[in-house]
């Protein structure tokens, strides 16, 4: 399962700092607009201690995360959604994206250009909210007009005709879909799915601060205010870069140094992953511990057909532990003899943490 988030903002923000740190790749990081004109894509590892207590139970020979899939897309400038500066790319890759994590400058360095002339959070997140809720307008304009011809003969077409008139109202009021709880996977959305607007994807915030902002509550709380109801993360990107340089006894020492007890990336990492509707469940042996990504509901079969298609097909029953209760009793033999273990079926609904072990016919 891929799933991605793209990471977008104003030119300068630190995108591409937070992008090379996330994957500890080698994206050009530049001072100056549009330094990002093709999006690079890198999959990142959610940290899951689970994995380490499975592969020490189970004597695994390596460990396998979840991932999330990052896309550091070029900056965006007033008038993207006219095409101005790279307008027209970033809006077709912001739609090939699942989620949204808006990059905010909130640090202030001479030296880095802003390409408005001076640090505004609040400022910075009206340009990119603006454009993106533009856009959708342009669409919805485009559309509209057909679908209430339509809904004349089509009695069917009359709650999708509805639907977008209430999506304009609030697009016209200057506030995204997102933020009025018309999100992606509600039912709500469902009925703009064939739009592909926007400002229904999921948002999250990454606030880009000087270091002793990381520490400064009644700062993050005003910030926080900004973006409700998305998530707001704040990390300073140099010092994240830095981070993932050290080993994990370094990163430590410099992580309390400022306060902190977790990179700002591995907040972003958890975050974005339940800001996408997933969870994980988990197998392990000596060949691997692994986590594997699935929807929030998903099915036992469906969780099957995550490792392969054959598998949810062939489906026949799973045996399900619970990662506390594996803990617990020290191993899979325990757990059946203290009947922790279960054999569930197909309407089984996968829980966050479950450990499973599938039986099918293939």
């Amino acid at each position: 399962m891929s799933l991605t988030i793209g990471i977008v903002g104003l030119p300068n923000v630190g995108k591409s700092t937070l992008f090379n740190a996330l994957t500890k790749n080698d994206v050009l990081a530049a001072n100056y607009p549009f330094a990002t004109i093709e999006p690079n894509v890198g999959v990142v590892g959610v940290p899951d201690p689970r994995l380490d207590t499975l592969s020490e139970i189970f004597g695994s020979a390596r460990k396998l995360p979840a991932t999330v899939d990052f896309v550091d897309i070029a900056g965006i400038v007033k008038g993207a959604s006219e095409g101005e500066g790279l307008g027209n790319k970033f809006l077709a890759n912001i739609r090939e994206s699942d989620a949204i994590c808006q990059v905010i400058r909130a640090f202030k360095d001479e030296n880095v250009v802003h390409v408005d002339g001076k640090v505004s959070p609040k400022d910075d997140i009206e340009t990119i909210n603006t454009e993106l809720i533009l856009a959708d307008l342009q669409t919805i304009e485009k559309v509209l007009p057909r679908l209430v011809k339509e809904s004349r003969i089509q009695k069917d077409k009359q709650a999708q005709v509805k639907a977008v008139e209430e999506a304009k109202a609030i697009l016209d009021e200057g506030r995204t879909l997102f933020s009025a709880g018309i999100v992606q996977g509600t039912e709500r959305a469902a009925v703009l799915h064939d739009l592909h607007l926007l400002t229904t994807k999921p948002f999250l915030y990454v606030f880009n601060v000087d270091e002793d902002e990381l520490t400064d509550d009644a700062f993050k709380d005003e910030q926080r205010a900004l973006v409700a109801p998305a998530e707001a993360i704040f990390l300073n990107a140099k010092l994240e870069a830095d981070l993932a340089e050290l080993d994990d006894e370094e990163a430590l020492e410099l992580l309390q140094s400022v306060g902190q007890d977790e990179p700002g990336l591995a907040t972003l990492a958890h975050v974005g992953f339940d800001t996408l509707g997933l969870q994980t469940y988990l197998t392990a042996g000596p060949k691997e511990s692994r986590a594997w990504t699935i929807k929030k509901g998903a099915t036992a079969p469906e969780a099957a057909g995550v490792i392969h298609t054959d598998f949810q097909k062939g489906f026949i029953k799973a045996e399900v532990i619970s990662f506390e209760d594996l803990v617990a009793t020290g191993s899979v033999a325990e757990a059946r003899a203290a009947g922790k273990a279960r054999m569930e079926g197909k309407d089984y609904v996968m829980r966050d943490g479950d450990v499973v072990e599938f039986r099918f016919n293939v």
